[in-house]
């Protein structure tokens, strides 16, 4: 079983309006309505490489039922909690010269529904796979993913961590499978800029030592590396392509990481799936299909070991 759990989802609207000018009125030359969320993104790539999975979270409003029907459109099983009160949240992505985001807030989460939300994850059991991406609701503690490991240690379950800052680091003594920060957000967890792979490795096993046990860094045109429980360091450039929406690429990276090594139990084969859902996302206005991942995949000369 793989499930996602993503706290505040949304619909994110895309528009684009290359002359955007500030205080006038201004008209869209194109525009896309997709579900957004990390652990929705997640769950929507597993979907495409055929990994069956459950997205789970909450939803509320006419927004939240447009939501749950993209998801269920795209192939993903979903599990929501419904809230009483408010809507689920849009973000409004505006594509210029420049890239800006409003993103909206999101409905209050009750007690009541977190009680539910934790009674769904104790079904979660040996060799069942738990992702849990993107930040918190200010509405909710900080410490809820903590809460959560806390609530499943001792079962088994694969964790996996795709947040920031000390979101991150609070979850690392819970032994997460795999925790995927960019080069960017594992420098800043130590203070200071990481210029070179050397680098990025020593941190990443700081990490490690800190409790996680694989370190999936994404490193944008530098590619990834991969710095394993089983002591492998594997660095990948990335395939060749245009680089068309970085949203929701390194999410897509977790998904072919994920279901990778579901599929193979190899970290090598997990970590070039990896590499590969997450540079066909990019290369693309949306997630990837399954057959533009292949196509990547299949190409020995899209991309090679550094």
């Amino acid at each position: 079983m793989i499930v996602t759990l993503t706290f505040n989802p949304s619909l994110d609207y895309v528009v684009q309006v290359p002359d955007f000018r500030s205080g006038k009125v201004n008209r869209a030359e194109a525009e896309a309505l997709y579900p957004g969320g990390k652990g929705v993104n997640v769950s929507i790539m597993l979907s495409h490489l055929g990994c069956p999975n459950t997205a789970l979270g909450f939803c509320a409003g006419f927004t939240g039922q447009a939501l749950l029907r993209m998801l269920e459109e795209s192939g993903c099983a979903t599990d929501f909690i419904p809230l009483e009160e408010g809507f689920s949240r849009i973000n409004v992505k505006i594509k210029a010269g420049e890239e800006s985001e409003i993103n909206g807030q999101g409905p209050r989460i009750t007690e009541a529904a977190v009680e539910q939300l934790m009674q769904k994850l104790d079904a979660l059991g040996r060799d069942d796979v738990l992702v849990m991406a993107g930040s918190i609701p200010n509405t909710l503690p900080a410490d809820s993913y903590q809460r959560i490991l806390s609530r499943l240690e001792g079962r088994g379950v694969l964790s996996v961590v795709d947040a920031t800052g000390e979101l991150l680091r609070r979850v690392l003594p819970f032994r997460p499978f795999l925790i995927k920060p960019n080069s960017h957000e594992l420098g800043e967890l130590f203070g200071r800029q990481l210029h070179d792979r050397e680098e990025i490795v020593d941190h990443a096993r700081m990490l490690q030592q800190e409790g996680a046990r694989n370190v999936l860094v994404s490193m944008a045109g530098e590619g990834a590396i991969l710095v394993a429980d089983d002591g492998q360091v594997i660095h990948s450039l990335p395939p060749a392509g245009k680089v068309v929406n970085s949203v929701g690429a390194g999410d897509s990276m977790v998904a072919g990481f994920v279901a990778g090594y579901l599929k193979t139990g190899d970290y090598a084969r997990a970590f070039r799936l990896g590499l590969c859902a997450g540079s066909a996302s990019a290369f693309q206005p949306w997630l990837a299909t399954r057959d533009q991942v292949a196509a990547l995949l299949e190409d020995p000369a899209a991309y090679g070991l550094a």
